[in-house]
């Protein structure tokens, strides 16, 4: 079973309490935006534990529940006596009052949903240089009535009394709303004059400072055994592929295993960039018909994932025993991975969400659990904004650190039913059309995604003076912050135009475009 060995060398200068809020993430990225580290712990934390992390600040998040309903998720009180700085964050907030001797109750007018004008009432400490009439994002359905001894009103809005608190003498601060989403329009004022101002925490948390001490705990881990990555060509695999070529060069082997489903051209581009260009060593395992001699006659999505899934895991037991062997699998594992993976998998040293599990390959599968490896995972501090800078810092090209996120089946998901060769090639050409034309556009890095998707239906067209019976294509292109959301991107109309005149011209077997303005949810960004 792989062990997972390499453990966190730098303490949070903030910590996040998380009481299940759909935000904490974000609250921790919008932290890391400042240059400071933080880092999402569980609600479950001793005070004792935090005081041993000797952290500058504490933010305690928001969540589902109501902190005076039975089971409700309750911090250690002790917390508020350590003398350490504390934001409470709607939910946190409403915890902070319920703990300290205040009152909170359903809200007796109406629950606060969306945009709200924020009246400042103190212009001082939280609230430095927040206007009055700053429009904040309200979401909740209970209500401070009372305030805890010593606490004073920061601000309030037409429906809610006590929307910002604080208790100045001990640096416990608590907002109502929400300041960490796009919609707070003076969010980052409000979490800068926290960070900096009342926690004093220094800028420390910068990319070239992450690469000299992943570069170090790299070099430490592993000694002079060898190292085995999984490359896939996106962003994550193939940072962390430089990364550890700095930290450990030849000791390290990457295995790109080609199935068949990759974008146009986009095998060839990475043996040659990462190969040829920097010299990295990369096993190029041609496994092509393998993977679609058994797609043959598979029609159903979940099905096709499993079978690829399961072939992946195959071909790379099969080559890594080749090759090796190996005491190390490297994994481009991500802080909401870790996030994601270990629920309630609590460090009991630390407080801190553990993941020990060999990570899933991106929407295909686990690996073996039997791979005696032991795991590199220098990247799992990090979210997908602070890897694309890593990237660029390590010398990564635009085209590789500004991809679009591809699934780990390819466009055997965006075929929808049967795959096959011709289909392959009709969705390659059309796929790199859309991608040229959005990038021609100059659109590229303002949209999350944009793809093409092969529908198994013929559509009637005239061609000359001839009736066709072709594959339609779908036009697919979103905008996204993180991928859990996403809008369709309004492309502009001559765009769209050239991307379908291009495709029914120069695409064998299609003769119609269709445009997919489908948000997410109730749709999902991928149609399989």
């Amino acid at each position: 079973m792989a062990s997972m060995i390499s453990e966190e060398k730098r303490n949070p200068s903030i910590v996040i309490l998380d009481f299940g809020s759909q935000y904490s993430e974000l609250i921790a990225r919008r932290i890391r935006e400042t240059e400071v580290y933080s880092l999402v712990m569980s609600y479950t934390i001793s005070a004792q534990q935090l005081q041993v992390l000797n952290p500058k600040g504490i933010i305690l998040s928001g969540g589902p529940g109501s902190v005076y309903e039975e089971g409700a998720p309750h911090c250690d009180p002790e917390i508020f006596n350590l003398g350490i700085p504390i934001l409470g964050v709607c939910y946190g907030m409403q915890l902070m009052v319920h703990q300290l001797g205040g009152s909170v109750t359903p809200a007796t007018g109406k629950a606060e949903y969306g945009k709200a004008p924020l009246e400042v009432d103190d212009p001082t400490a939280l609230l430095t240089n927040i206007m009055t009439g700053s429009i904040m994002w309200m979401s909740h359905g209970d209500a401070v009535t009372k305030l805890p001894k010593g606490f004073v009103r920061l601000a309030h809005t037409s429906n809610t009394l006590e929307a910002a608190i604080a208790l100045h003498n001990k640096s416990l601060y608590g907002v109502q709303f929400h300041p960490e989403v796009v919609h707070s329009a003076q969010g980052m004022v409000l979490i800068r004059n926290f960070v900096y101002h009342i926690c004093s925490c220094e800028r420390d948390w910068t990319t070239n400072l992450f690469i000299d001490e992943a570069v170090t705990q790299v070099q430490q881990q592993v000694g002079d055994k060898k190292v085995l990555l999984a490359l896939s060509g996106g962003v994550d695999s193939s940072t962390l592929a430089f990364l550890l070529n700095k930290a450990i060069g030849p000791q390290l082997t990457c295995m790109f295993i080609d199935q068949g489903f990759m974008r146009k051209g986009e095998p060839e581009f990475l043996m040659s960039f990462f190969d040829e260009k920097f010299h990295i060593n990369v096993q190029y395992i041609n496994a092509r018909e393998r993977f679609i001699s058994k797609l043959k006659g598979i029609t159903d999505p979940e099905q096709k994932r499993k079978i690829i899934g399961r072939e992946f895991i195959r071909v790379f037991e099969e080559e890594s025993l080749r090759l090796g062997p190996f005491d190390y699998l490297a994994q481009g594992t991500l802080y909401p991975d870790v996030i994601e993976s270990a629920g309630t998998n609590i460090d009991p040293k630390t407080g801190e969400r553990i993941a020990v599990k060999i990570k899933s390959h991106h929407n295909v599968g686990g690996l073996p659990k039997d791979l005696q490896f032991k795991l590199v995972e220098p990247l799992r501090r990090l979210f997908k904004d602070e890897v694309r800078k890593v990237g660029k810092s390590l010398g990564l090209p635009d085209e590789i650190v500004r991809r679009h996120p591809f699934p780990g089946p390819g466009l055997a998901i965006r075929i929808l039913g049967e795959v096959n060769h011709e289909k392959l090639n009709c969705l390659r050409d059309a796929d790199l059309i859309v991608r040229e034309e959005v990038n021609y556009a100059g659109l590229y890095n303002e949209i999350w995604q944009a793809f093409a998707v092969l529908l198994p239906v013929y559509s009637v067209g005239v061609m000359g003076d001839q009736r066709t019976y072709a594959w339609p294509i779908v036009l697919r292109c979103v905008s996204s912050e993180d991928g859990m959301t996403a809008d369709w991107s309004r492309l502009p109309y001559e765009v769209l135009e050239k991307i379908s005149n291009r495709i029914v011209n120069e695409v064998e077997g299609v003769n119609r475009v269709v445009l997919d303005i489908t948000s997410k949810p109730p749709g999902t960004i991928e149609w399989e």
